[in-house]
């Protein structure tokens, strides 16, 4: 096995290395991560999860994020967008969330630009950098940070009025949401539907 290659986890079955740290990490990596999301509003709370995530640890995002769902109403786009000053201070009190001033503005403020897009139209902007299907990666060093189609999502996403959403933003919300399987090829959710 090379540097970074799949590991073997407590039930004996090979999965990506990051996966075996904690147990919330092998739920989430197993049931979660790489599976293909779709609809607006869970496509927002994974944008709006990705950006809390960025400089920090995602286990740090994954062990909040029912905090973060009661705290943004769960993520729904329409709810999120009627939120006012008061509720962006009342999110800084809030310790069931990272509580990071800009974050939480450009939560509330991709929430009032998506309110005006049409239904399916943020599911559809972000499935169209889909890219084609690669080789799978065989150790962690095969798996990019940012791509092409990443640093496009990004601009697009930016161009449409969206902050919190750069090129490594932008390719982690891929890989979670299923646009590409970045799943070790020896990992036993390579394959799983």
């Amino acid at each position: 096995m090379s540097e970074g290659g799949a590991l073997t986890g407590p039930d004996g079955a090979l999965r990506c290395p990051w996966a075996l740290s904690t147990p919330d990490y092998v739920t989430y990596h197993d049931e979660e991560w790489g599976r293909p999301v779709h609809g607006d509003d869970a496509l927002y709370e994974r944008l709006s999860l990705e950006a809390f995530q960025s400089g920090l640890s995602w286990i740090t995002i994954l062990r909040r994020r029912e905090g973060f769902r009661a705290a943004f109403a769960g993520f729904e786009i329409a709810k999120v967008a009627t939120f006012t000053d008061a509720d962006a201070d009342r999110l800084l009190t809030d310790t069931g969330i990272i509580r990071n001033r800009a974050k939480i503005d450009a939560t509330l403020a991709n929430a009032r630009v998506l309110a005006d897009w049409a239904p399916g139209e943020l599911d559809e902007l972000i499935w169209s950098h889909a890219p084609a299907p690669g080789p799978a990666p065989k150790t962690l060093g095969d798996v990019p940070a940012v791509t092409p189609e990443s640093t496009a999502l990004s601009k697009a996403l930016k161009k449409r009025g969206l902050r919190f959403v750069g090129p490594t933003t932008a390719y982690a919300l891929m890989q979670a949401c299923g646009l590409v399987n970045d799943h070790l090829e020896s990992c036993v959710a390579r394959n799983t539907p």
